[in-house]
């Protein structure tokens, strides 16, 4: 094969550790220097016991979860307002058929003790 016939491979090769070498020089340029994160009192003017960037506990998960299974069902329930006057009766059974399945939730989330809170 031709020489002149790799040229092209060779400056897209080229090109690319350029650009990686470019991104990689201008990312350690504009790097934020590190340090610890100081805490101090908030609005109650009394010293945090942990840190602001702390992790939750486990016990908060299912919480959330409960709380998205309610934000979802809102969220299908205001376009749902405008749907059933023109659809009528089966756009009903079918928004009572939803909130069966997030009762079904809000049970198995009540039965594993996600609202129990000791």
């Amino acid at each position: 094969m031709e020489a002149a016939a790799w040229e092209p491979v060779v400056l897209l090769l080229a090109l690319a550790v350029a650009g990686v070498l470019l991104l990689h020089c201008l990312g350690a340029a504009v790097r934020a220097v590190r340090e610890p994160l100081r805490t101090g009192p908030f609005s109650g003017g009394l010293a945090p016991r942990e840190h602001a960037v702390s992790r939750f506990h486990v016990r908060w998960y299912p919480v959330t979860m409960v709380f998205l299974a309610f934000d979802m069902e809102m969220l299908f329930m205001y376009p749902w307002t405008r749907v059933v006057p023109e659809v009528g009766t089966p756009a009903v059974v079918e928004m009572f058929l939803f909130l069966g399945v997030l009762l079904a939730g809000v049970g198995y989330a009540w039965r594993e003790g996600a609202f129990r809170w000791t």
